[in-house]
């Protein structure tokens, strides 16, 4: 076989790829693939108990990324060990077009206190408030808005999940992983471990706090 040839057979095999690997999800499938996610996650997506997130509508390719992170391993969640192990990648598209489309409701955010460094008490919602919206300057911190915008509705196409309405407990879990590393799967960038690495225990659960009741 000539080197023109094969090139061409290569390229052609490639296109015809193309369209599978970058297809949307079919939400009507997935909705027929996510009986056992409905146990921990709800038939919707709306979690009711707050050690699980909620996963209705955070974004279809978020949702996605994080189903093929978790079953190749790359992201760690013991409660779904060997969960995915039988799903192929159009079936992780499918099941997240499904929750990506239902509508979040949300965890609502509580009166609440936190100790800063200082041994001071400090009001949890403007805490939270100011670092979601402005970042902390002193420790450069960037703000949460510049990439899950300003309502906490994520950003899908950027695959940035929307935060606003989760459960406050999930929030600061994610958070306190990010800032140990015990979770990594964001990217060569390690923007959210960059990103909490320098966020106090304070500003952690004020921004959980702030998050659960953002819309």
């Amino acid at each position: 076989m000539s080197n023109s040839l094969r090139t061409f057979l290569l390229v052609l095999g490639l296109t015809s790829l193309a369209p599978v690997a970058l297809a949307a999800g079919d939400a009507a499938r997935g909705e027929k693939l996510t009986g056992t996610c409905a146990a921990c996650h709800g038939a919707d997506g709306n979690s009711p108990a707050p050690n699980f997130p909620k996963i209705a509508g955070l974004g279809e390719k978020y949702i996605t990324k994080q189903l093929a992170d978790i079953k190749t391993k790359v992201r760690v969640v013991p409660e779904m060990t060997g969960l995915l192990d039988n799903s192929s990648a159009q079936d992780l598209a499918d099941m997240a077009a499904f929750f990506a489309g239902k509508p979040l409701q949300l965890a609502g955010a509580k009166k609440l206190e936190v100790q800063v460094n200082s041994g001071s008490k400090t009001d949890a919602l403007e805490l939270g408030e100011r670092v979601y919206r402005a970042g902390n300057a002193a420790t450069k911190t960037p703000a949460c808005s510049g990439c899950h915008s300003p309502k906490g509705l994520g950003n899908d196409p950027a695959a940035f999940p929307r935060l606003s309405g989760q459960y406050a407990q999930y929030i600061e879990k994610q958070l306190r992983d990010f800032r140990a590393g015990n979770r990594a799967n964001d990217g060569e960038a390690q923007v959210m471990r960059k990103v909490a690495e320098n966020l106090s225990d304070a500003e952690i659960a004020a921004l959980a706090n702030y998050i659960a009741g953002l819309n």
